[in-house]
């Protein structure tokens, strides 16, 4: 006999923000998202890039004024981050991709790794750049 008279079961509710636990690899998935987005916006200053360039030399004069400023920096400083975050946390993804470092520790690690080479590479990138005289 079938058990036709019962209620239905109510649905599991996803996981809230406010019970579920925050660890690194969350992180490291919300910022994959948003790195990528301020690309896409970087990817609109090197347009604006060639458009100054294309239009003489007062544009172009005018366009590095403004990301020679302290504002300008900050944007290209976050860009640098952004790329190099994108950069280390896709080439995770690919390992993952091939079904490697998929348990949670190593995972974690990984994370950290990601992180470590974004705070490294980016410092580096801007030192040099103050060294040469490029800022």
């Amino acid at each position: 006999m079938t058990d036709a008279t019962r209620a239905p079961r109510e649905r599991p509710l996803s996981p809230h923000l406010q019970v579920w636990r925050w660890h690194i690899t969350m992180w490291t998935s919300i910022l994959h998202r948003a790195t990528g987005v301020a690309l896409y916006v970087g990817a609109l200053i090197v347009a604006a890039w060639a458009v100054s360039l294309a239009s003489g030399p007062e544009a172009y004069a005018t366009f590095k004024a403004v990301l020679g400023s302290p504002l300008g920096k900050l944007v290209m400083f976050g860009l640098t981050l952004a790329v190099f975050y994108h950069l280390a946390n896709g080439i995770r993804h690919v390992v993952w991709d091939l079904g490697h470092g998929l348990d949670v520790k190593t995972a974690n690690a990984t994370a950290v790794v990601v992180f470590a080479f974004t705070v490294a590479a980016t410092l580096a990138v801007w030192i040099i750049a103050a060294m040469t005289g490029a800022l």
